[in-house]
């Protein structure tokens, strides 16, 4: 069946052998996306260190390696073990580490001995409870900073008392700091921009203050994919976008001036037609990601269509004319939020020229690998 409400970017030549829900993945534009990110960072010591939350496969991360990337930051003990298996060189668990998973951590550094890893603190009970189990081999851990977000991390004002604190626990390395501006997402890059140079002007006057404390250059990890280009400006810092591999409505929407492509779509199909107006598809919010107000994905080609409401495994969408429609007519829809959406699926469905290759398993999408 050839699927032709699509646009140049997500042409697809037959999905009659593909069943929906579906998330289909472009490895081209991923590639492109990866190509658009390295050349929008300067060079002067400042380098990519792309989160893997969003892509959860290996094959994703085996392209970023190919093109040189060799650090990553991840979320959990899967997505860090996942990047062991990938090959990455440098892996940042930007998590607090509890006992159980200060275990798990231990682990993992213990089967991936040729791997850098490192988490973060952000108070001295968890640095000293770290520091106690890491004896035999310290621990590398970031300072995390809490610059607005008020989700994770340390006040800017007392992170300096937290590094004299803890620098001298001999089972850590401070290697220096960690500031997510999940916060800062207004549209107007403007807006973004200047937000952004505030916090990277108090940053960098931390910075040398705990340079002089550390007697080393404190290594910076900053920002997220909608202040990646002002921080990609500066001189030795450590970006760390993560939703530029796939990309989304979401943020395609918000931030028009990036130049990344959605790589990532889903299959759906039209389930029933309700009455003249109405039609459902196999879109629910177990195929998408529910944390987003509706619209929470666009369908591509259906002029005038309006989402109504959706449920478990059904999304509903008005439309001026539902007679122009057929049951089983399939759409591709771009989720308006990737990352979850990506965790909803055990594989991704690879299209490549048009045409179904292969399927690439969402690895890391359970919480345990081996370890």
């Amino acid at each position: 069946m050839l699927l032709s409400n699509t646009n140049s970017h997500h042409a697809i030549s037959d999905v009659s052998a593909i069943d929906s829900p579906a998330l289909l993945v472009f490895p081209e534009i991923v590639d492109d996306n990866i190509d658009k990110a390295l050349e929008m960072v300067n060079g002067h010591g400042t380098l990519l260190r792309p989160h893997v939350k969003t892509v959860k496969c290996e094959e994703v991360i085996r392209m970023a390696i190919k093109k040189g990337i060799e650090r990553f930051k991840c979320s959990t003990i899967a997505e860090a073990e996942l990047l062991g298996i990938s090959g990455a060189k440098d892996v940042l668990l930007c998590y607090q580490l509890s006992e159980v998973k200060a275990k798990r951590f231990s682990a993992l550094r213990k089967k991936y001995t040729r791997i850098r890893f490192s988490s973060l603190v952000d108070n001295r009970e968890t640095a000293t409870m770290l520091s106690d189990f890491f004896q035999e081999s310290p621990l590398e851990v970031y300072i995390d900073v809490n610059v607005g977000m008020d989700r994770t991390g340390i006040k800017t004002s007392k992170v300096l008392q937290l590094v004299k604190e803890i620098d001298g626990l001999s089972g850590l390395v401070v290697n220096g700091l960690h500031v997510y501006d999940g916060h800062i997402h207004n549209p107007d890059i403007a807006i973004r921009k200047r937000k952004s140079e505030a916090i990277f002007s108090e940053i960098s006057t931390l910075r040398k203050e705990m340079e002089f404390h550390l007697g080393k250059e404190p290594v910076l990890i900053i920002g997220g994919s909608p202040s990646f280009p002002i921080y990609a400006e500066k001189e030795r810092v450590e970006c760390s976008p993560g939703t530029i591999f796939f990309w989304d409505a979401g943020y395609g929407s918000s931030f028009a001036e990036l130049p990344f492509i959605p790589a990532a779509t889903i299959l759906t199909r039209i389930v029933s037609i309700v009455d003249k107006w109405t039609l459902c598809f196999d879109l629910g919010t177990k195929a998408t990601a529910s944390d987003p107000p509706q619209p929470r994905v666009d369908i591509l080609g259906l002029d005038g269509g309006k989402i109504v409401d959706q449920y478990e495994e059904h999304l509903i969408v008005s439309v001026p004319d539902a007679s122009q429609f057929r049951v089983g007519e399939p759409f591709l829809a771009i989720p308006y939020h990737i990352c979850p959406t990506v965790n909803l699926y055990e594989e991704l469905t690879v299209i490549q020229q048009g045409a179904v290759t292969k399927t690439w398993k969402v690895l890391a999408r359970d919480r345990k690998i081996t370890i």
